[in-house]
């Protein structure tokens, strides 16, 4: 507008730079109006604001549970726990495409006067990677890749039957960590197992807080790296042990079956449902649920595993809240031994695996 107006006051700017003197006084106020016009500085126009394309945040979150019991008629142990949770979001979109990514890690663990040791409670490394293309309306193409395992060992301690160097318990005596240790079973490790995936189908958005996936193709790894934990993740023999009896295979410093005649990866080939649901009720209060549901094509199609996840967060505060989480797995793949039928199942069976927590702590969000 500024340009506009300076173009049409040139004629009089002309004028008064050649006869300012002899001109009329509305025409001497129009050239001085001219020459403020064309002097001025110029005005930097505002650039529009650019395209943002990424979303990201990050949530942290620290619980603490302490019980202290003196005298208690009841009963019970003096315990602490730790828990913390971290959940990072990476998403991307722009027209018919979306990149999806998402991080999530749990380790906790609790102290009770009962065991005197550090005993594990959560431990999770979860990533999901999603990349989608818009095919019609709510119906995208769509690759993802998960990768899901922990941090360190887990173990289950069961009482000692005897102390760590093997000799009985004396009159008084109360078995110490060694002895805890010594007498603990160890059920997974780091890689022992991880679970790779790569899945290529369909997703389907009907509504913002609800994704269906449908993929046919999908592919990937179990790793168990520790050979003791092989079998019971039932992995496949080596090529050089497949047609060998069990009572010819060699065999481990306590007898079993030697965890090296197994192979560290096994290959899964098949179809992958996965159900996500997101909702916010409100700023205070949210729901997620994620139910995995997978179909080996390769190896007994009919068994499917089963994962499902679900977490209530209660924002109390600005910095505290309250959670609750339930984790269900059903793997036909898992033997699980159990003491109670421990004489009919010696190697395990297949169990339903299921685990609660409720939790209250320090949360803190970033976000941008």
């Amino acid at each position: 507008m500024r340009r506009i107006l300076a173009i049409l006051c040139i004629p009089a700017a002309a004028i008064s730079a050649a006869a300012q003197d002899d001109l009329p006084e509305s025409l001497k106020i129009l050239a001085e109006a001219a020459e403020a016009v064309v002097e001025a500085p110029k005005v930097e126009e505002p650039e529009p604001p650019k395209a943002k394309y990424w979303s990201k945040s990050l949530m942290t979150k620290l619980d603490f549970g302490q019980t202290s019991l003196t005298n208690w008629a009841a009963g019970g142990y003096n315990t602490v726990s730790l828990k913390t949770f971290i959940d990072g979001n990476a998403n991307y979109k722009k027209d018919e495409m979306f990149w999806n990514n998402r991080l999530q890690l749990d380790y906790g663990f609790l102290y009770s006067a009962d065991k005197p040791i550090l005993q594990k409670t959560d431990d999770r490394i979860y990533l999901e990677s999603k990349w989608g293309y818009q095919a019609k309306n709510n119906l995208y193409y769509s690759a993802e890749f998960s990768f899901k395992s922990q941090f360190s060992n887990t173990r289950e301690y069961p009482t000692p039957s005897a102390k760590a160097d093997g000799s009985a318990l004396g009159e008084g005596e109360e078995y110490g960590p060694a002895d805890w240790r010594a007498a603990s079973v160890l059920k997974s490790g780091f890689i022992s197992p991880a679970y790779t995936n790569l899945a290529l189908g369909l997703d389907y958005k009907p509504l913002n807080w609800l994704t269906v996936n449908l993929a046919p193709l999908t592919g990937g790894f179990v790793i168990v790296d520790d050979p003791y934990l092989r079998a019971s993740y039932s992995q496949p023999r080596k090529k050089q042990y497949e047609d060998v009896a069990d009572d010819q295979l060699p065999k481990d410093e306590d007898g079993n079956i030697s965890g090296s005649i197994y192979k560290s990866a096994k290959f899964e080939f098949g179809a992958q449902l996965k159900v996500d649901i997101k909702v916010n009720v409100n700023d205070n209060f949210a729901f997620s649920s994620q139910v995995l549901l997978f179909s080996d094509y390769l190896d007994k199609p009919q068994n499917i595993r089963v994962n499902w996840d679900t977490r209530f967060d209660w924002k109390l505060t600005k910095f505290f809240s309250l959670s609750f989480t339930t984790n269900l797995i059903y793997d036909d793949k898992v033997m699980i031994t159990n003491e109670k039928d421990l004489d009919r199942y010696p190697s395990g069976k297949q169990r339903v695996q299921f685990k609660e927590s409720l939790a209250f702590g320090f949360v803190y969000t970033f976000s941008r």
